[in-house]
């Protein structure tokens, strides 16, 4: 057998093959925001519902061949951000990483409704205003300290989830098959354009995370052609898993779909397996939702306190705890600002903010992608080069514009409103050089 290759200068081996980046790939796009959106897109789309699917699943196909070579070229650690920073500035990569706290904000915050939700489909007394905002506090206050005592303690948590979140969905697949009315599968009308627009905005939300595979492509074996095939592997398995959901939740629960946006697949469950299943679905979708906000709070708080050791944000933001040696303050803040939103925003919405934000966010990685391929920047080893030049990276900048202009004049004045002040907080930010001469 052949001994897998270190990466040079690094420590690294090169180990990850085909099979275990589809499976990463897999892992990091199977979330809680599938447990809602059939619902979602089934207000907008009906029984064709599966065509948003299709686009969605070829956008997002195109974007991870794209982050594939933007990685392959850029070796340091960042993602996006070192992406952008090396093909246009600073400037830029630090608005690309603005745009991605926007977006993590958004969906943690969405997918929290989601537990809410999920908790309210169990025992329908925990379903008014204040139960769920209680619940939300519960949820954003325990994780919060439980990731203040220490990164370790939270990653725990998030390994013991993940292992749990794909049981149920596999499960409702198989045995609800069985109880599919072929009539509700029947297509009324055909979509138009701009309905696809409209759904594929809201339903990317459910496969955002091909990236997040990519991070450690530095230690795929043969990348020129493990990451294709891993990523149109992995994304074709979790696409065919999705629409199965979906043709399933829309033959069994029908017109009615539509009019549960809080908790459908605990509906087409009940309807299925009765009282066990509501339970079985409702438990599944409570846990996938606790692992992904989990996983969020263990990750995300630390760019506010890289923000603030820069000197973008208050320095306070950047103190670590003496005992548990985390970031407290950055801890505390995110997540308050985040239980706020998701007390008082709704799944669609924040959704919708989300996706805007990160779809700005692939886009400006698309366009490095063009730009670092023109420059041959290259970092360890030979990249791994797209067919066709150019072409791969511009069709998925196509495609994100084209979905982008389904989103409102709300969602961009919010997220116009966010650059405008990391403009401000980047252009008063304290120089190192400053600093040095007002010291002498």
């Amino acid at each position: 057998m052949k001994e897998p290759s270190e990466v040079a200068d690094t420590g690294l081996i090169r180990a990850i093959g085909v099979r275990g980046l589809s499976a990463n790939v897999a892992n990091n796009l199977v979330g809680s925001g599938i447990f809602v959106l059939p619902a979602v897109v089934a207000v907008i789309l009906g029984a064709s519902a599966i065509v948003a699917y299709i686009v969605c699943a070829i956008a997002i196909g195109l974007i991870g061949l794209t982050f594939s070579e933007a990685g392959s070229r850029v070796s340091a650690p960042g993602g996006t951000y070192a992406y952008a920073e090396a093909a246009f500035g600073p400037f830029v990569s630090f608005q690309s990483g603005v745009l991605f706290w926007l977006s993590q904000v958004g969906a943690s915050a969405a997918v929290a409704t989601v537990f809410a939700g999920s908790i309210a489909a169990i025992a329908p007394s925990l379903g008014g205003i204040i139960p769920r905002a209680v619940i939300l506090v519960i949820l954003y206050g325990g994780l919060a300290v439980i990731n203040i005592r220490g990164v370790r303690t939270g990653m725990d948590i998030v390994e013991v989830i993940t292992a749990a979140k794909l049981l149920p969905l596999i499960l409702l697949v198989v045995v609800g098959a069985f109880f599919v009315t072929p009539a509700h599968l029947a297509w009324t009308s055909m979509p138009t354009v701009a309905q696809i627009g409209s759904a594929s905005l809201i339903l990317i939300f459910a496969f955002v995370g091909v990236e997040g595979a990519l991070t450690s492509s530095g230690e795929v074996k043969d990348p020129s052609r493990t990451v294709p095939r891993g990523i149109l592997i992995g994304l074709g398995a979790v696409s065919l898993l999705y629409i199965a959901i979906q043709l399933v939740a829309q033959g069994v629960l029908g017109p009615d779909l539509a009019l549960d946006q809080d908790a459908p697949l605990v509906a087409v469950a009940a309807r299925a397996f009765g009282p066990t299943g509501r339970i079985l679905l409702g438990v599944g979708a409570a846990i996938s939702a606790f692992g992904y906000v989990s996983g969020d709070i263990l990750t995300t708080p630390r760019l506010l306190f890289a923000f603030a050791r820069d000197g973008f944000l208050p320095r306070r933001l950047a103190t670590v705890s003496p005992r548990f040696h985390s970031p407290t303050a950055a801890i505390v803040v995110y997540t308050t600002l985040t239980c706020v939103l998701a007390i008082t925003g709704t799944f669609r919405t924040l959704v919708i903010l989300s996706t805007v934000s990160v779809l700005i966010v692939y886009l400006i990685t698309c366009l490095a992608s063009i730009r670092l391929t023109r420059r041959d920047v290259r970092g360890d080893g030979p990249p791994f080069v797209l067919p066709g030049g150019p072409a791969i990276p511009l069709i998925a900048c196509i495609v994100v514009a084209w979905m982008l202009t389904s989103a409102s004049r709300r969602e961009f004045i919010s997220v116009a409103v966010t650059l405008v002040v990391a403009s401000i907080l980047y252009m008063i930010r304290p120089r190192p050089g400053a600093a040095a001469g007002a010291s002498g």
